[in-house]
């Protein structure tokens, strides 16, 4: 027999800097909507509003939209919208963020990726990267599916207008939201 607790349990949530580099989405049979936005900004600015995404700030747009779909993750048993962040001051990996979990924060590397914990027929991630260049830089935002059959698949296509309207606001509204 294995004696163990909850005592000895413990595991670090941290990706050491010389790993995150290998912390990837899966690429093979997976469906993606990825959007690439230039900004003449500061990055770092840009990388403050991507840190502070969810919660009480919200999803830069169309959070009617996203709290639906936490409503409806609800009703099949999920654990929704309500949920918030774990710290509403910075993100680190394993951090509760509204439906999401934080698989990597690397502000070094200017990467956030989220998976997915709502209720789905697949998995799902979302990732923010910014490119520095001399003007300001690129911000890279990447939705990943891998759909569990053709209920995944049929999954994704009923969601992909509205990917258009929430995603393409949501880039554009990181990039140009300035707090008050």
């Amino acid at each position: 027999a294995v004696i163990s607790s909850w005592k000895d349990a413990w595991v670090s949530g941290t990706v050491h800097g010389k790993y995150s580099d290998f912390v990837q989405v899966p690429e093979h049979g997976c469906l993606t909507d990825r959007r690439n936005r230039a900004f003449a900004c500061d990055p770092e600015k840009v990388l403050e509003n991507i840190w502070a995404i969810g919660g009480e700030r919200g999803w830069y747009g169309s959070n009617w939209l996203w709290r639906i779909r936490g409503f409806l993750d609800k009703l099949v048993g999920g654990v929704g919208l309500r949920r918030g962040r774990t710290n509403r001051d910075h993100l680190e990996p394993g951090d509760a963020l509204d439906f999401w979990r934080v698989l990597l924060a690397d502000p070094e590397k200017k990467r956030l990726l989220l998976y997915a914990e709502m209720k789905l027929p697949g998995e799902a991630w979302l990732e923010f990267r910014i490119t520095p260049s001399e003007n300001g830089g690129v911000l890279h935002q990447i939705a990943t599916f891998r759909p569990n059959g053709l209920s995944g698949r049929l999954y994704w296509y009923a969601v992909l207008p509205f990917h258009f309207i929430v995603f393409g606001k949501m880039i554009k509204q990181i990039i140009a939201y300035r707090p008050e």
